[in-house]
């Protein structure tokens, strides 16, 4: 049974801001599908589809184990406390499906050089 994997953000009221989360999801299944067949994109909060649909669909497209990756950049209260109670929420109706919730972002070369390349742009950019 294939791993799935769930990108998690908070969730706006913005469907600009929704959106993105979703060309995450989108980008990533696309680099990464060899390796993983179901990825999905969820909100924590206030837009769907929420993390228990997105559950709900990759048990539906066969998922045996899924992980719940955080698209946040530090620990904090939703990382530690509510994004891993809503998980185990949406895991309940499938006692058969494993489940992880995986470390937020965190501190990575990558995400240096990402910073050095907005602070690039910036500069470019008249004032």
């Amino acid at each position: 049974m294939p791993v799935a994997v769930i990108i998690v953000d908070h969730g706006s009221r913005s469907a600009e801001g929704n959106d993105l989360i979703s060309r995450v999801a989108q980008a990533f299944a696309g680099r990464f599908a060899r390796k993983y067949a179901i990825v999905e994109p969820a909100h924590m909060d206030l837009a769907e589809p929420s993390i228990a649909t997105a559950f709900a669909r990759c048990v539906a497209r066969g998922a045996g184990e899924i992980v719940l990756v955080p698209f946040f950049l530090g620990a904090g209260r939703h990382t530690t406390r509510d994004i891993p109670e809503l998980a185990a929420r949406a895991a309940g109706a499938w006692p058969h499906v494993r489940y992880r919730v995986a470390a937020p972002l965190g501190l990575d070369e990558v995400l240096l050089d990402l910073l050095d390349r907005r602070i690039d742009e910036a500069l470019r950019n008249e004032p």
